[in-house]
């Protein structure tokens, strides 16, 4: 890897320390890894590992306890919370139940991220309607979501995602409210955009199975790394 560039995620001893009442609970215990510009990585672990705090962290919705956490390059503590929204609007967050708007079309859902990024009308209104095309969306762009099924909701949510050319994609948990066929197409969708488009990708999950279609898995158990390989093809 070439010296000048800048790893697109790297975090080196991050602890997260949080009060439950008066007592200090340590939710991340001194992480380090790193996601390369166009990596697709997993995190995988049970509910209370640290993984959703981990999460939080990397979509810069919240700042480390300690440690150094460095998004693009940036290291998120030194910013103040208009910084943060700032590099946040950067970040491609696709959730597990959509979170779509539900009076608002397809297309209309897309362009929305972008007018608040205050992209002009036309130029939004063009880009949705590719992005739509690119997730397979083409005929179902003036549907709104009640109209559509769970995985071409998870489509409109990944189109939206995309709109401002994000850093990287933040998945949490991408597959977990849609049915197997759903999920498999899902996932198709995902690992496309990371092999033709060179996206790069963070997928957070507790399902092994799907952890293992990244490129690499990292493993996070108590709020430390257990493991961190290369998956084989």
């Amino acid at each position: 890897m070439a010296a000048n560039i800048v790893p697109v995620i790297e975090a080196i001893n991050v602890k997260k320390t949080y009060l439950l009442g008066r007592v200090p609970v340590e939710a991340l215990r001194g992480v380090n890894f790193r996601v390369e510009p166009g990596d697709f990585v997993s995190i995988l672990g049970p509910s209370g590992s640290g993984k959703s705090t981990l999460l939080n962290l990397i979509g810069a919705l919240d700042k480390p306890t300690a440690g150094t956490l460095l998004i693009d390059g940036v290291d998120i503590s030194r910013l103040n919370d208009n910084q943060l929204a700032d590099l946040r609007r950067r970040i491609g967050f696709v959730f597990q139940f959509f979170n779509l708007i539900p009076r608002l079309t397809a297309r209309d859902n897309v362009e929305l991220s972008m007018a608040i990024a205050d992209m002009g009308k036309s130029e939004r209104r063009k880009r949705a309607i590719e992005l739509l095309e690119t997730v397979g969306l083409k005929e179902r762009i003036n549907h709104k979501p009640a109209e559509l099924s769970g995985g071409q909701q998870q489509r409109v949510a990944i189109a939206r995602a995309l709109a401002n050319n994000p850093k990287f994609l933040l998945l949490d948990e991408p597959t977990g409210n849609v049915d197997s066929k759903t999920a498999r197409e899902v996932l198709t969708l995902i690992e496309n955009l990371n092999q033709i488009n060179h996206v790069s990708i963070i997928m957070v999950t507790h399902d092994e199975r799907l952890a293992r279609q990244a490129k690499r898995t990292v493993q996070i158990v108590d709020g430390e790394i257990n493991s961190d390989k290369v998956n084989q093809p």
